[in-house]
């Protein structure tokens, strides 16, 4: 699962990137700031080497919220008036129309997608001594989630296209390996991953697919919803997503009773009745207030997120237009897998000389992030695991060329035009 942390002090300037060796231990202020989400406008202007420029943040989540306020404000004042802060009726009437919208039978609300993630495993039975397969090419949560069940992630490598994990790679690690219970699939930055090849594996070996499906709320696999290509899968509604409350919040897909059962029985102390506990849960409910904006959200999403399409369809014009994004440029532009609906969470080219680019960008005042500089199996936290150097070498390829570029739902043309403009001249 991606959080993606629009981080530090503004949307345009990146955190300085030091070497394991140079790291030192953050303050706890540190800490807390780098989780920060800053949606504080950008200047418009500035006067860079006597050029008039314009600024353009990676996201403004103001502007959404612009459009919005008067709605949120009356369904969290509704909230407040009913009094009926966790897992209220709020709650439930977002379950019932984000299963609908997905095409599945149950939705559980949680309380953030990291815990989307450990329910819908603990759920499907996944525990100690268990190892699941999944992407090295992923926010932290994808694999710390397995590792907090008790079980063993093991990394297969990416697709060099779609950074998403390739089935040959999984049906590889899985020949030699006995202990291995599920897959575990990130739709990276909006798009499935190929689930008729990973569900086909997983179906010949008796293994369970649960989905990470926090970046792809709306993306579909040959006409079928993300959420409902696994036994279950997990969403994040973290503020930077295209569904976004207004703080953490997460949910838990699945057409199987039992396993909604489960994940229900999970998220609240392992309790179906107040004080009479049937197992060890944990606490991970959604909370009312989250669900009303939620609910009001998902009504504008399906236009949001072709917003989103048709501002990655500007992209490639204004690149190609420019000289750039064809097989032999500096810059190449994210490809689509045809049985899919790609919904652009965010939009990632690969570059190069990516860090002189990223400050050149940042100097104007034009947002980008790289998502992920580290992959996970060469995370510190994972050592133990004993991943080396070029043991995954599409993944960590990825991880020194990807760029994320401005993308959000209110961008203007002119923005667009303006990032377009500015990484044409650095490669000029």
């Amino acid at each position: 699962m991606q959080e993606n942390l629009a981080a530090n002090s503004s949307p345009l300037t990146p955190p300085r990137l030091v070497s394991r060796e140079a790291a030192s231990v953050p303050s706890q202020s540190d800490v807390e700031s780098a989780f920060a989400v800053n949606t504080k406008p950008i200047p418009v202007e500035r006067i860079s080497r006597s050029v008039l420029r314009k600024g353009v943040p990676l996201l403004d989540l103001s502007r959404q919220y612009a459009t919005l306020r008067t709605e949120v404000l009356a369904a969290v004042e509704a909230v407040c008036d009913s009094q009926q802060y966790i897992l209220g009726l709020a709650v439930t009437d977002f379950e019932t129309r984000a299963a609908k919208f997905l095409g599945a039978n149950f939705c559980i609300g949680c309380a953030s997608g990291t815990d989307a993630i450990f329910l819908a495993l603990a759920a499907a039975g996944i525990g100690p001594g268990d190892e699941v397969v999944t992407t090295p090419f992923s926010f932290f949560a994808t694999a710390s989630s397995i590792t907090r069940i008790g079980a063993r992630p093991v990394f297969a490598d990416i697709d060099p296209n779609t950074f998403n994990l390739d089935p040959n790679s999984v049906q590889r690690l899985i020949e030699h390996r006995v202990r291995v219970k599920a897959i575990l699939p990130v739709h990276l930055y909006g798009q499935c991953a190929d689930m008729d090849a990973l569900v086909n594996i997983a179906e010949q070996s008796g293994l369970v697919v649960v989905e990470d499906a926090a970046q792809a709320f709306g993306a579909t696999w040959r006409g079928r919803r993300a959420g409902t290509l696994g036994q279950l899968a997990s969403f994040s509604f973290y503020p930077t997503k295209n569904l976004n409350a207004f703080g953490d919040a997460g949910a838990v897909t699945t057409n199987d009773e039992d396993l909604a059962a489960r994940v229900r029985l999970l998220r609240a102390h392992g309790s179906r009745q107040r004080y009479y506990h049937e197992e060890i849960g944990w606490n991970s409910r959604l909370d009312s207030v989250q669900a009303a904006v939620l609910s009001v959200k998902l009504k504008y999403l399906e236009k949001w997120n072709r917003q989103r399409q048709q501002h990655a369809e500007t992209y490639a014009k204004l690149f190609r237009k420019a000289g750039l994004g064809h097989p032999d440029s500096p810059v190449r532009l994210p490809e689509t897998d045809p049985n899919t609906s790609h919904i652009y969470h965010q939009y990632v080219i690969r570059a190069q000389r990516r860090d002189e680019l990223r400050r050149f960008l940042t100097d104007r005042e034009i947002g980008s992030e790289v998502f992920y500089p580290v992959p996970l199996h060469r995370q510190k936290a994972f050592d133990y695991l004993g991943y080396g150097e070029g043991s995954l070498p599409i993944a960590e390829a990825a991880a020194r060329e990807v760029l994320a570029l401005p993308m959000f739902a209110e961008l203007r043309d002119d923005e667009l035009r303006t990032v377009v403009d500015a990484i044409a001249e650095f490669y000029s």
